[in-house]
């Protein structure tokens, strides 16, 4: 910062810190000299307008070399005007400004209205507001200027707004610029209320003519995505100026819905002469992603280049996103590429498309000294997810903890889902118990990775801490209604309990867990519920069809499959993949063969789906289980990436069932070879050769087993506990178990239930015959 000091009479501005702006003022002084050789009354009048047209050309440092020259000539010509002239080219300059608020002090300039307003307006934005409100509190008789300054300088909107009542309770009457000031406030519910009530107050007092107080009205309702109202306050509007259709046009991009509005404004803001500038093309170009409306979108970009804004860093980092919102991967490289000026957020965006190359980015954009931010490594991280680079993963890790970003809440929770994603839940769980402050996403990462990994009793006791801490969202319930619905050792009632608890929270009719509840009820064999679940749903979305109709085909309720599917086409809801497998699922098990492959086709040559390894296997499963064993064996090659282990066993339990023992043997091979610990594969080809009696085989599988140390897996139960404090859990038991501290208790009374059962079966064929002869004809 250059030091300046300011002395009595004279203000010295020369800098021995800065040789080039001494010679540059010198100039500055020469040039200007012969404007003050002038008579007396038109001296101050020249200063006023030789500084004012120095601060339209945005060179301040030339506006206070003028006024250094005139004080030198003579405190005298100097006037109230020229120091708050002087203070507004103080801009950026907070040193400078207190030693001319010195000066005005000395010289009693301090007293003129004009000039205490320019400093409080000095003091607002350099955000010194103490200062300014020191000011202000000393004013004898203060302007409505003083009062809008003050109002400016709130940084706390319920502070802004307590000001402005006090304004109104005094009779301080409201112009343009305050309720401008005001509504820009304006930002949480009760303010936004109180923005609503200023809207009254302006069409009462005639003010809604006023074009500043329009535009700042159309912010606010955008903001609230209040659209309807702000196409009103636009629509009423007598004049309109580029500010007002950028706003209009913003609110429309930014609400997410009306992107149909947003580039019909666009559109019609051309027909009424208005030219565009980067903030409309900005706003369209944004909307065309929203819509996905590549072919205008790049009809926009043909307008841009030709318009000069081409290399316009915030229009090429929405060009960016639109192309890659409509997969157009390509045009937004070449975007990036021809960018000469590319900021963090251009780095970002492009490293969140590009995820295959998004670490070799992250070092470019570090070679092209543009410093990342937090949304940068969140997007950063989410790519070495989605491409498994588990060692760049944690090089990130420890960059992040060298550059302090860790301590970000948005990338601690990115990591805790990257180590849960990669396996790693002790990672995770280390993470997140370093969090100085948890929010619900990062109980949400938590829970949802320990769903992910299989550690489903984990996911519960994690959601029965975090609602002790905090409301759990729509997000919570679907990661830990997915683990109660997985998990076999989770009593029912657990999700009973979460059922009636977002329903108390009013998420009964969320997609999200809508969806989660159907398939948790589908999974643990309550499919009553799952349909009550959608019958209450309002607005059925894919999601919610397809968890019914999954819930049907777990439960092989093809008649109900296959109506619920047509009921969803006939609403004009759009099958996905999930939908199919689950048609497709329910037609393997029902034996439909020709109409599973029917639909098949209708997934592929209508939708456009491709089939993925999980479609085949299902057609797979289907023609084994129909016994056209051939037919299964060739869309067993067509599975991309090979077939994988469940689709070979339900393959080679076709094959037993079938007593094709040559198929069988082959697929045996290949499921030993693939994991040769796994129990079922040589036991359902020891049952193979068995029904076919071949002992030998069978002996010969079973020594392999032996050799290789293959023990079949032991079936196991669960059963609901209530300990003495009441508390519930699930107990996991095996064929003659002994482990549980009650196990000879337990075993007693199985006996004895088993002998009461005994007796009661003795009864009742005893009954049974007893009646029998007395109803038998006498002979």
């Amino acid at each position: 910062m250059i030091t300046r000091q300011l002395k009595f009479k004279f203000l010295n501005i020369i800098s021995t810190q800065n040789p080039k702006r001494i010679k540059f003022f010198h100039s500055v002084i020469q040039h200007e000299h012969h404007l003050f050789d002038e008579s007396p009354q038109s001296k101050t009048v020249t200063l006023h307008r030789s500084m004012l047209t120095r601060l339209r050309k945005n060179c301040q440092f030339e506006a206070l070399g003028i006024f250094k020259k005139q004080l030198q000539v003579g405190i005298t010509n100097v006037d109230e005007a020229a120091i708050a002239l002087t203070l507004k080219a103080c801009r950026g300059e907070l040193k400078l400004g207190c030693q001319i608020h010195g000066f005005t002090v000395t010289t009693g300039f301090i007293s003129y209205i004009s000039v205490s307003n320019s400093l409080m307006n000095l003091y607002c934005k350099s955000r010194q507001f103490n200062k300014a409100f020191y000011i202000f509190q000393n004013l004898y008789n203060p302007d409505i200027v003083s009062w809008n300054t003050i109002l400016s300088g709130f940084e706390n909107g319920e502070e802004a707004l307590c000001f402005a009542s006090r304004m109104n309770s005094i009779g301080v009457v409201f112009d343009a610029v305050t309720c401008t000031t005001v509504l820009a406030h304006c930002t949480d519910h009760e303010q936004f209320l109180f923005g609503i009530q200023l809207h009254s107050f302006v069409l009462k007092f005639g003010l809604g003519c006023e074009i500043f107080i329009g535009n700042a009205l159309i912010t606010m309702y955008s903001k609230w995505a209040r659209m309807v109202e702000a196409q009103r306050v636009f629509d009423q509007m007598p004049v309109k100026d580029l500010v007002s259709w950028n706003a209009m046009l913003s609110g429309y991009t930014q609400e997410g819905s009306y992107g149909f509005e947003a580039i019909w404004a666009f559109v019609e803001m051309g027909r009424k002469g208005m030219k565009h500038d980067h903030v409309s093309f900005t706003s369209v170009v944004s909307a065309c992603g929203h819509e996905r409306n590549l072919e205008l979108g790049k009809q926009i970009h043909s307008l841009i280049t030709k318009r000069g804004y081409g290399t316009h860093v915030s229009v090429c980092n929405v060009l960016i996103s639109m192309y890659s919102k409509c997969s157009s991967i390509k045009d937004a490289k070449s975007v990036f590429e021809s960018m000469d000026d590319r900021n963090v957020v251009s780095w970002t965006t492009m490293l969140s498309i590009d995820e295959e190359d998004a670490v070799s980015l992250f070092n470019g954009m570090r070679m092209d000294r543009v410093y990342p931010n937090d949304v940068t490594f969140v997007g950063l991280i989410h790519a070495i997810i989605s491409t498994d680079m588990v060692q760049e993963g944690l090089m990130v890790h420890g960059f992040c903890i060298k550059t302090s970003f860790l301590s970000e809440l948005n990338v601690a929770n990115s990591f805790i889902t990257m180590y849960a994603k990669f396996e790693s839940m002790a990672d995770s769980t280390q993470i997140f118990e370093e969090l100085e402050c948890r929010e619900i996403v990062s109980w949400n990462a938590l829970i949802s990775g320990y769903a992910q990994s299989g550690l489903f009793q984990e996911a519960l006791k994690t959601f029965l801490s975090a609602r002790m801490e905090l409301r759990p969202n729509q997000y919570t319930f679907g990661s830990v209604l997915s683990a109660i619905g997985a998990a076999e050792s989770i009593s029912l009632r657990h999700g009973q309990s979460c059922h009636c608890y977002l329903t108390k929270l009013g998420f009964n009719t969320d997609p999200i867990v809508s969806g989660a509840l159907l398939d948790m009820y589908a999974k643990r064999g309550n499919i009553s519920e799952s349909l009550r679940v959608f019958s209450e749903i309002p607005e059925r979305s894919q999601v919610s069809w397809t968890a019914i109709i999954s819930a049907h085909a777990r439960h092989g309720d093809y008649e109900s499959v296959m109506g619920m599917f047509k009921d969803m086409e006939r609403e004009a809801v759009k099958p996905d993949s999930i939908t199919f497998l689950s048609v497709l699922t329910a037609c393997g098990r029902k034996g439909m063969v020709d109409k599973g492959s029917e639909i098949f086709d209708l997934m592929v040559k209508t939708h456009l789906i491709e089939p993925s390894s999980e479609h085949y296997s299902c057609m797979v499963d289907m023609l084994g289980r129909a016994g056209r064993l051939k037919e299964a064996e060739e869309f067993l090659g067509q599975i991309p990436g090979g077939p994988g282990l469940s689709v070979l066993q339900s393959l080679l339990g076709s094959c037993r069932t079938h007593g094709n023992v040559e198929m069988g043997r082959r697929i045996s091979e290949a499921l030993i070879q693939m994991v040769p610990k796994d129990s079922g594969s040589y036991v359902l080809m020891s049952n193979l050769y068995a029904d076919k009696g071949e002992w030998e085989n069978v002996a010969k599988i079973r020594k392999g087993m032996r050799d290789m140390g293959v023990k079949k897996e032991i079936g196991f139960s669960w059963v609901d506990v209530v300990d003495l404090d009441g508390s519930l859990y699930l107990h996991g038991f095996s064929s003659d178990d002994k482990s549980h501290p009650q196990s000879e208790e337990i075993y007693r009374m199985a006996e004895s239930l088993g002998s009461g059962m005994k007796l009661l079966e003795r009864h009742i064929v005893t009954f049974d015959l007893g009646r029998q002869e007395c109803l038998e004809p006498l002979v």
